[in-house]
This record gives C-alpha cells, sequence and structure tokens, in this order.
C-alpha cells in the first residue's frame, strides 16, 4: 500500500507532492510523445501497435477507456487493468476480478514498464500508459492527451466515427477542460491529500464553488460544450464530458466521504445528478465503470487517510435511473 515513487531507477515511498502549507501539489507527467495519424511524430496510428496500462479505478486512467470504447478502438488497442489495490511496489498485476495481467510485457509491477522506458526514471508511477509494442517505450502518460489522440489520430483504425472534439467546438473544449482541472478534477484530491486545515478549506472551497457554477450551467444544455459559447451550435458530447464524468462517478462514493468532500453529494445538484446519468447511460461508457474497483482502491490503497482499510457498505446509487436531460433535445 505505498503511495511512492521512482529515484533514479529505484522505487522509494517516499512522496513529495505536499509543500510545507499542507497543499497537495500534482507532479508533472513525464512521457509526453504524440501518435499521430501520418507517423510524422515517429508514432504512427496502427491498429495491434499501442497497448493502455489502466487502472479502473483511477479517474485519469478512466478517460482512456471511455474514449477506447467510445472510438471503437477495443479490437486495435490492447489493455491491462491493475490490481485495485496499490501493492507495497505501487501499482501491480494480478487475478482479481476485473483485473487482466500484462500480456504484452509480462510484468508483475507497473514500475518495471516504466524502467523499461527509462531506466534511470525519476517520477510517479501511474495509469494511464500508452505503450509503443514496436518501439518498446511509453509514448504517453497524460491521460488528457492520450484521449485527444485516440479521439483525433486513430480515425482511420476506429470503428465508430464519433468526433468529441469537433473542430467548431476546438477553443471551448480546451477552455472547458482547464476550467474543470483544477477546482474538480485535481480539486478532489487537493481536498483530501490536503494536511492542513488551511488548505483543505482553501480546496473544498474551490471545488463546490465550482461545482455550483458547472451546475447552472447544465440547467441550460444538456452537455458542457455547445450553446453557451454564442455560436449557435447545439451541446453535445464531448472530450470535456469525460474528463467531468470520470470524476462525478466517483464523487458521491468516494471523495465526499474519503475526501471530505461533504458540503454536498453529486446527488443533491439536480442538473449535475442527472447529467451524470445521462453520461453513464450513454452507449459504451457504463461497460466501463466498476465501482467495485473503485472503492476498494481509494479505501484500501490509501491507509493515511483510512488507516483500519474498511470499505464502506454504501451509498446505494442507481445509474440506470431516468433522467431528465432528454428535454434539452
Amino acid at each position: 500500500m505505498a503511495l511512492g515513487m521512482m529515484v533514479d531507477g529505484k522505487w522509494t515511498t517516499e512522496w513529495t507532492e505536499r509543500d510545507t502549507s499542507g497543499k497537495f501539489n500534482r507532479m508533472p507527467t513525464k512521457f509526453r510523445n504524440w501518435v499521430t495519424a501520418d507517423g510524422s511524430s515517429g508514432f504512427k496510428a496502427e491498429a495491434d501497435r499501442y497497448h493502455l496500462y489502466v487502472s479502473l479505478a483511477c479517474p485519469w486512467a478512466h478517460r482512456t477507456l471511455i474514449m477506447r470504447s467510445l472510438k471503437g478502438l477495443q479490437k486495435a488497442i490492447g489493455v491491462s487493468i491493475v490490481d485495485p489495490i496499490l501493492s507495497e511496489k505501487g501499482w501491480a498485476f494480478s487475478d482479481a476480478p476485473g483485473a487482466i495481467p500484462d500480456s504484452v510485457n509480462h510484468t508483475q509491477y507497473l514500475q518495471e514498464i516504466y524502467l523499461k522506458a527509462k531506466s534511470d526514471y525519476t517520477g510517479r508511477v501511474t495509469v494511464p500508459v500508452l505503450w509503443d509494442r514496436q518501439t518498446h517505450t511509453i509514448v504517453n502518460n497524460e491521460s488528457r492527451e492520450i484521449i485527444r489522440m485516440f479521439d483525433t489520430e486513430f480515425g482511420a483504425i476506429a470503428e465508430s466515427p464519433l468526433d468529441l472534439y469537433p473542430v467548431a467546438l476546438r477553443e471551448q473544449i480546451d477552455h472547458t477542460i482547464d476550467a474543470i482541472y483544477m477546482p474538480i478534477n485535481n480539486g478532489v484530491y487537493r481536498s483530501g491529500f490536503a494536511t492542513s486545515q488551511a488548505a483543505y478549506e482553501e480546496a473544498v472551497t474551490e471545488l463546490f464553488l465550482a461545482l455550483d457554477d458547472w451546475e447552472k450551467v447544465l440547467g441550460e444544455q444538456r452537455y458542457l460544450c455547445g450553446d453557451s459559447c454564442g455560436n449557435g451550435i447545439a451541446a453535445r458530447l464531448t472530450e470535456a464530458d469525460i474528463c467531468l464524468f470520470t470524476t462525478l462517478l466517483r464523487f458521491d462514493s468516494v471523495y465526499h466521504g474519503h475526501f471530505k468532500c461533504n458540503l454536498k453529494r453529486i446527488a443533491d445538484y439536480p442538473n449535475l445528478w442527472n447529467y451524470l446519468k445521462d453520461v453513464y447511460q450513454y452507449p459504451g461508457i457504463a461497460e466501463t465503470c466498476n465501482l467495485e474497483h473503485i472503492k476498494r482502491h481509494y479505501y484500501m490503497s490509501q491507509t493515511a487517510i483510512n488507516p483500519n482499510r474498511i470499505v464502506p457498505k454504501g451509498p446505494i446509487l442507481n445509474f440506470w435511473e431516468s433522467h431528465d436531460r432528454d428535454r434539452f433535445n
């Protein structure tokens, strides 16, 4: 159960993402190469060339699984799924229900993948990881960039023509992803991993102010991007929705209690709650969601927050119940 990192290729359980004021400061991802349709980057979009390493528990990795599903890339891009509970050496592969072993590099721990890419690697060992089977290296471990690649560079391979980054909305999509990242996507972690009252209160206040704002936006349109930018383009599902969805999905089960984000539940926001159910029910998304992995990971891995590792039985949530978002059609 280790929130550790690599230093010069050696594993350590020292964790350096908190500053002296108690604030959580996420370390940047290190592998930022790009797969392109024409191969000009050195990484050409090809079937059976790339492999995705993910956790079903992680909201960042979950984004990539959703995009892989929505674009119909399951046959073209293989996947390995780590055990939901962190080991003493970080993410590990196992035969736990829902996990899929590493069939490409045959490793036991995800850190081995990082070392294959860079033997003296220093940084966090995180998911998702996009691995190139041809050059035997990590292409990218930044979720926002991986979903963009899957969405825009794999068109010739994808079985679905769905476009979640349409040209007319690109500026708004990028702005929205930026706007939700710090207060919401990262905000739940800034709240949960804070080690001072002041750092916690700053983060949790920003989180709920942002949720309040998006509750208002979603009272006017079905999805995050479209109508509100005044260009007459109807709101539609985009990459921005995927980025918000994976945080909202985990909120009431984990972040509300475990991370003390408890001013409200998502279920207490009429628009956000119905929006969450709407996106969950979008074809290809529900099958990527696993609340058991989510709850077991957070409550059993993060022992500094939950030392007894007890996983709560609730809450009872039904993402399949009817929603009211059809009113915007």
